[in-house]
């Protein structure tokens, strides 16, 4: 009889290390959520107050004005989702890396957030 062993899900245990930082962080309309979901292609940042349930400004590395390497995209999509935020009144919010590293992508768009206004 072969035993064999698998190696876990990569996405499901970022999902359970996200799930188990979610118990602890969440946004309200005065200091939302600045939440990361980072895809193989593409990085996504949005404000969100989990009070109300809704998302308050967004940005992606799919918009037209971000090109370059992914970093360079992660750097422009904070660049863009701080601009919007602080445009709709936003100065503080929580950081929520969705369960990755802080590192790399997630570093640069979490840094040029903070060039552009945005304390957390």
């Amino acid at each position: 009889m072969k035993i064999v062993i698998t190696k876990p899900d990569k996405n499901k245990v970022r999902r359970k290390r996200h799930a188990r930082v979610r118990n602890k962080i969440s946004g309200t309309a005065e200091c939302p959520r600045l939440n990361v979901f980072r895809s193989n292609t593409h990085i996504y940042a949005q404000l969100i107050d989990d009070v109300a349930g809704v998302t308050l400004a967004s940005a992606s590395s799919n918009d037209k004005s971000v090109t370059g390497t992914k970093v360079e995209q992660a750097s422009a999509v904070g660049k863009l989702v701080a601009e919007r935020a602080v445009a709709k009144g936003f100065k503080k919010v929580v950081f929520d890396r969705g369960g990755y590293l802080y590192h790399g992508r997630v570093k640069a768009l979490a840094e040029a957030a903070r060039e552009n206004g945005l304390e957390f």
